[in-house]
């Protein structure tokens, strides 16, 4: 229900914590126009306290001089400009606060609920557009907040005490008078209707340009190094043509509105003009009456030009709201609740364990032990599978069938937070975060301990490297690492995996891209700190591993072949193929 529930209804849902400063803010707007209301209709009694003096209206309240009437007016209008600007205040102070912290709590509860999801879910719905999302969607609806939200409402009421006013005076001209307004209101909602989807699809079209942009930044280097400068350009300008495209559609509706609604306010001027004026020539009504209605038609109608404003942000921020929304309601996989209270063994058990992205099945059968303190590898070709195992042990996803234990007890109990303080892991592209080499290393330690991160930093053989920086521990390592080499982001890489002493560690072809002298650091590393802790190893390079307890070969999702070095060559299967395949022998 809640996904086809009207946009509106989805963030009010969301802001129901924020519903008193609403209310208030919804108050101070009905309290405003209230006011501004107010001076046509002195307006009027001005214009009939200097036609009619003794025998005018404030005359028949008891103030008998015209002008003890005009000085009473006078102070009555510096009262109602007052309390209209005092609640200006109030509801400008009310709105905006409220635009300001729903566009906080929304940029947070989407970040928040996105690192729930699995990392893939970003892969597949593309960071361009999740940025989007995040920034210019949550931006979108804070817009309307801040001045669309009040609008609307005091057109509402202003229609409200207008039209109350008119038929206290004259019942025949409040019909003719407001006459153009359910036409007005028709034709907006038939305006929004047809704009809502052509805003849906210009936000997805700016989504696919942000992704765009995003995408062509970090790979600048590439880009440059083979002269596709003009191809991406072309890239970026198709995107944006497309983005243009998706939004002259919109506009060419938006920009109508106006026009139309100016047309219709027309037929409700004239008739004010023309009848009321008959009715004051015939003395139906007072000349103040008429003086009044005339400044209340234009009040009334003359704001409905903004409507096509006010429509054009609504529907841009409804638009905003479902796709926020639709983030935030996108199911978070099922999580085990169990914390971890002493460090493991690290002893794990692949039990037969099927998964498929999709359609296509990617691990089948797959079954091995790992003892406790044991260091494994996992070898095979690109797409067996390796990694997808180690995405499974992370809890990045559940297996589609068997299970995995640790120490015995299946990782599906286990709060995936707790199982991941456990585990130490190393990528092929380690990310670092834009801090100094200290903060990269304590990653995501509110109160790091120094002597830990030298530790672990000398544990990784990155202490020496790290010592001969401008700043030392201190030095910034750029964004992404940019003022680091590969090797060098690898060896911080594995000093942040082991500053967390984990009972696990994984290294996902942690050395495939480094040179040879960072390899051999990186294997001296292993040797040392694998001792007493389970080490699972993904590497192509054979020679990397070959000191592994054990050696497991995956190949299209199954696993073919376990052994040692000695035992898989002497099987002269697989294992032996690639071997010769890589040392040439």
């Amino acid at each position: 229900f809640r996904m086809t529930a009207h946009p509106l209804s989805r963030l009010a849902a969301f802001a129901r914590p924020y519903r008193r400063n609403a209310v208030l803010a919804t108050v101070y707007s009905v309290l405003n126009k209230f006011f501004d209301v107010l001076p046509e209709l002195l307006i009027g009694v001005a214009v009939d306290v200097v036609v009619n003096q003794k025998q005018s209206f404030l005359a028949k309240l008891g103030i008998a001089e015209p002008m003890d009437q005009l000085l009473w007016l006078t102070a009555l209008t510096i009262l109602i400009w007052v309390f209209e600007s005092l609640f200006e205040y109030l509801y400008a102070l009310k709105w905006r606060g409220l635009a300001q912290d729903l566009q906080h709590e929304l940029r947070q509860a989407a970040y928040a609920h996105l690192q729930k999801l699995p990392p893939d879910y970003i892969a597949r719905e593309r960071s361009g557009k999740l940025m989007a999302l995040m920034n210019e969607d949550v931006n979108q609806i804070e817009r309307f907040l801040n001045t669309g939200a009040n609008d609307l409402i005091q057109v509402f009421c202003s229609s409200l005490m207008v039209g109350a006013v008119f038929f206290v005076i004259t019942s025949d001209l409040a019909v003719l008078a407001l006459l153009p307004i359910p036409l007005i209101l028709f034709g907006a909602f038939w305006f929004q209707r047809r704009l809502y989807p052509r805003y849906v699809a210009a936000r997805e079209a700016a989504a696919v340009v942000s992704n765009r942009l995003n995408n062509n930044l970090a790979g600048m280097a590439t880009i440059q190094a083979y002269t596709a400068e003009d191809f991406e350009r072309e890239h970026v300008r198709a995107a944006s043509d497309q983005f243009r495209a998706r939004n002259a559609e919109a506009i060419r509706f938006s920009a109508a509105i106006t026009p139309v609604i100016r047309m219709a306010i027309l037929v409700g001027f004239v008739a004010t003009l023309l009848y009321g004026g008959y009715l004051a020539l015939a003395g139906r009504i007072g000349v103040g009456s008429y003086s009044a209605l005339v400044y209340l038609t234009q009040r009334l109608l003359w704001p409905l030009t903004r409507l096509a404003d006010m429509t054009d942000l609504y529907q841009r921020a409804m638009a905003s709201v479902g796709r926020v929304m639709d983030l935030l309601e996108t199911r978070i996989p099922e999580r085990g609740t169990r914390a971890l209270a002493v460090k493991p063994q690290g002893a794990l058990r692949f039990d037969a364990i099927d998964f498929s992205y999709g359609d296509t099945p990617t691990l089948s059968g797959i079954s091995l032990e790992v003892a406790a303190g044991q260091t494994v590898a996992l070898v095979g070709g690109t797409g067996s599978g390796k990694s997808t195992l180690l995405k499974l042990l992370l809890r990045f996803h559940d297996p589609a069938g068997g299970r995995i234990l640790l120490d015995g007890e299946d990782i599906a109990a286990i709060d995936p937070v707790a199982l991941r303080r456990r585990i130490g892991y190393v990528a092929q592209d380690p990310f670092l975060t834009d801090g100094s080499v200290a903060d990269n290393i304590a990653y995501g330690e509110r109160t790091p301990d120094r002597a830990r991160i030298e530790a672990a930093a000398r544990a990784a053989e990155a202490h020496d490297f790290i010592a001969a920086l401008p700043n030392g521990y201190d030095s910034a390592v750029g964004e992404r690492g940019a003022n680091l080499s590969g090797g060098q982001r690898q060896r911080i890489a594995l000093a942040r995996a082991l500053y967390r002493d984990p009972a696990i560690l994984i290294l996902d072809e942690a050395t495939s891209a480094v040179d040879n002298e960072t390899e051999a650091a990186i294997q001296r590393s292993l040797a040392h700190v694998s001792k007493g802790r389970t080490t699972i190893v993904i590497a192509h390079r054979l020679s990397t591993v070959r000191h592994a307890d054990r050696i497991h070969v995956i190949e299209h999702g199954r696993l073919l072949e376990s052994g040692t070095h000695d035992d898989l060559l002497a099987a002269n299967g697989t294992y032996a193929a690639l071997w010769r395949l890589q040392t040439g022998e």
